[in-house]
């Protein structure tokens, strides 16, 4: 006698993030970093569930971030973030609930993500992936992500140096539009917005060559992002910095000189990590050094 078993599969379910969200979603934030690392036996992004819920919080009071949560079974699984102030639109963090991964959550998280990013026909959506999670990698290139640029987390002791021909110094709003400019030569687009902000808070630095600034950053660490005309900017930049926010500077692996100067001068690698992009992407035109999200 045949017999046939019906199972019912568990809902996913989407709804936009609310601010008291933030609570499960930090500690959810949290606990997924940490599981992967440990998996992999490499330190967590977030040192504890408090940094992810104040970071989930962040989130949630910028008009700029667009929030997804998912929901299975009745109750919070995780979520997805799309920052949207500039043309070039990037994703993150993108967490799940480790109880429930390979649930198909994650891609419906980045699905919807997507949808909404094509509803504002952006220059292209980017993100940043650990590169030692092989299944992120599998699932941001089926859905058209292509691996543009191999990155290598670095962090350690401030060098507080300076480069021989380079000063480096406050941004300043008349910088802006010259920071503007370098972007759009070397990478073919601004992060205006990013820059506008980072100023705005003192974070922001620039670097003078020739009486000329030939390079600028929003902030040296995970969040933020650094153009220059050469590599001697981004070495004057990182020798002058104060620290290194959070857990660390992405620097393009391919950068052989810069990566070896880092290194010679004390510095480490802690992670490797893969820049991936969908729609325009331009070869930069210079030296550069992304932030987390692109």
């Amino acid at each position: 006698m045949n017999s046939s078993t019906t199972t019912t599969k568990p809902q996913i379910s989407l709804r936009p993030g609310r601010p008291e969200d933030a609570a499960e979603l930090g500690k959810i934030c949290f606990e997924a970093f940490a599981a992967i690392a440990d998996q992999h036996n490499f330190p967590h992004d977030f040192p504890n569930a408090e940094v992810g819920i104040g970071f989930m919080n962040m989130l949630f009071s910028r008009p700029d971030c667009y929030s997804v949560v998912a929901e299975y079974e009745g109750k919070i699984a995780g979520s997805n973030f799309l920052w949207e102030g500039d043309a070039v639109k990037g994703v993150g963090p993108i967490t799940v609930d480790p109880a429930v991964q390979n649930s198909s959550i994650g891609r419906s998280l980045m699905q919807d993500v997507l949808a909404h990013a094509a509803e504002a026909r952006p220059l292209a959506v980017r993100l940043v992936q650990s590169a030692y999670h092989n299944r992120s990698l599998s699932l941001y290139t089926k859905l058209g992500f292509d691996a543009v640029e191999p990155l290598s987390m670095i962090q350690g002791q401030p060098l507080k140096t300076t480069i021989e021909g380079t000063a480096v110094r406050p941004m300043t709003a008349e910088d802006i539009t010259f920071a503007d400019e370098l972007s759009l030569r070397v990478h073919g687009h601004t992060r205006h917005t990013e820059v506008v902000e980072a100023v705005q808070n003192g974070s922001a630095r620039v670097a003078e060559r020739g009486g000329r600034i030939t390079g600028y950053v929003t902030t040296l660490g995970f969040f933020g992002h650094v153009v220059g005309e050469t590599n001697e900017d981004l070495k004057a930049i990182i020798a002058a910095a104060d620290v290194f926010a959070g857990p660390g500077f992405l620097l393009p692996t391919r950068n052989a000189e810069v990566l070896r100067w880092c290194l010679n001068n004390g510095l480490r690698i802690i992670q490797p990590m893969t820049l991936m992009s969908t729609g325009f992407y331009q070869e930069p035109k210079g030296a550069f050094l992304p932030s987390v999200l692109y």
